[in-house]
């Protein structure tokens, strides 16, 4: 079948989604993974552990999807009824398949623990089904064709879906296609979505297959060129002079192509440089530092960094002047110039960054306005600093700060840090 002929609907079964308790991250990477495969996902559900409201979502389901993909219920106990409800909506009988229930006895048996005899509906399955080995736990999925509908039923614990999604689903969607979707990333900062937007607009527009969609990040945005062809080659290929179009209409602006994030390509180049940095922030409380230290790896290039929240501990720890404080005051470029500077020293590294701002709700002391920010860069041959307007969103304005400070290094890294 071809991609753009699916017509996918994710049903999450489990009260627990119903009630908050926990977030449903296996609808979303499903629907990451189906549109991977060019399959479209046209409705989302979430139903709570009830075989009645069960069965009318699938009985929903099945009148306007020919791809159904449930997550939840599939476990040993009573209220784990996904298996039995659904299969009973599209006719199809279940029996023990001897060779699943041997595996989940191999299961308790390498952890030593006895296994309940509940445990074996976990292997009553459809007979002709395709079977998905579950990794990480004892329940299988599997994957069943009735009237024109592919039915796949995977557990609901995120790491069993996601491993059986990877190792069995994705091989399994990809053999019954005929069409390969792939996808780029360019990721741009220093422009917002609008005005990404109304510069490609005649450009996107145009554009059929291959496709370019923008996608607003925090404090970034992300364009996404998508191409349908019969093979990954193929479709690679599409994509090129779309990703040269960008990048020639908007130059600097797009920091990577595929990469994760703008901290990510940092620490990328600065290992291709054999280069270290550090950090002193006041109003981002650290968290370019939580950036970089996310990504395994950091250590190679980050030294440290100061959190200097108080005029006290700039002064005392990263050396900042008294008088510069004083006259111009915490938020300031002389400030964030000197902070850039100090945690440089200190820190023994070869680059270095600095934040200083009014992040609200009030303005300062000095009265300076909400929003009123400082990014400060410090490195052998060149210091600057860049006065930035971080708005009167304390959360939005946190993280624009810190990405300004990575993108100042992305910056000096590529040669085209502007003095």
């Amino acid at each position: 079948m071809k991609a753009e002929n699916w017509r996918a609907e994710i049903l999450c079964v489990g009260t627990e989604l119903l009630l908050g308790d926990i977030v449903n991250t296996n609808a979303r990477e499903l629907s990451a993974a189906l549109k991977g495969l060019g399959v479209g996902v046209y409705w989302h559900s979430v139903v709570g552990d009830n075989p009645d409201r069960l069965r009318r979502a699938a009985e929903i389901a099945r009148s306007r999807a020919n791809l159904i993909i449930t997550t939840g219920g599939l476990g040993p106990t009573y209220d784990d009824l996904t298996k039995e409800t659904i299969c009973s909506v599209f006719g199809v009988p279940l029996a023990l398949r001897e060779e699943e229930a041997e595996k989940i006895r191999e299961y308790f048996r390498s952890t030593g623990r006895a296994m309940p005899e509940n445990n074996l509906r976990q292997a009553m399955l459809p007979e002709n089904c395709t079977v998905f080995s579950n990794g990480n736990g004892t329940a299988p999925g599997f994957a069943f064709e009735a009237a024109g509908t592919t039915v796949i039923l995977l557990p609901g614990p995120p790491r069993e879906m996601r491993l059986m999604l990877e190792t069995g689903v994705i091989p399994y969607l990809r053999r019954r296609t005929d069409e390969v979707l792939f996808s780029r990333d360019i990721r741009i900062f220093g422009l917002g979505e609008s005005s990404v937007e109304a510069r490609l607009h005649e450009y996107m527009e145009s554009l059929t297959n291959p496709t370019l969609a923008p996608y607003a990040g925090t404090a970034e945005v992300r364009l996404r060129v998508t191409a349908m062809a019969p093979d990954a080659a193929a479709a690679e290929a599409m994509t090129r002079p779309v990703v040269e179009r960008v990048r020639a209409e908007l130059g600097d602006l797009v920091y990577a192509v595929d990469e994760p994030s703008l901290e990510a390509l940092c620490l990328r180049l600065l290992k291709e440089k054999g280069l270290t940095f550090a950090a002193a922030e006041s109003c981002t409380g650290g968290l370019i530092a939580k950036r970089i230290t996310d990504i395994p790896g950091a250590s190679a290039v980050f030294m440290g960094g100061v959190v200097s929240y108080t005029n006290l501990v700039k002064a005392e720890v990263l050396g900042v002047p008294k008088e510069a404080l004083k006259t111009f005051g915490a938020v300031s470029a002389e400030t964030a110039g000197a902070m850039a500077e100090g945690v440089r020293a200190r820190c023994g590294a070869d680059l270095a960054v600095s934040v200083t701002g009014c992040a609200g709700p009030d303005p300062d002391e000095r009265g300076t306005p909400v929003g009123t920010g400082f990014v400060g860069f410090s490195a052998p041959d060149v210091s600057l600093v860049k006065p930035i307007q971080m708005g009167r969103d304390r959360e939005w304005g946190r993280i624009y700060a810190a990405s300004t400070a990575f993108d100042l290094i992305r910056r000096y890294l590529t040669g085209c840090l502007s003095v």
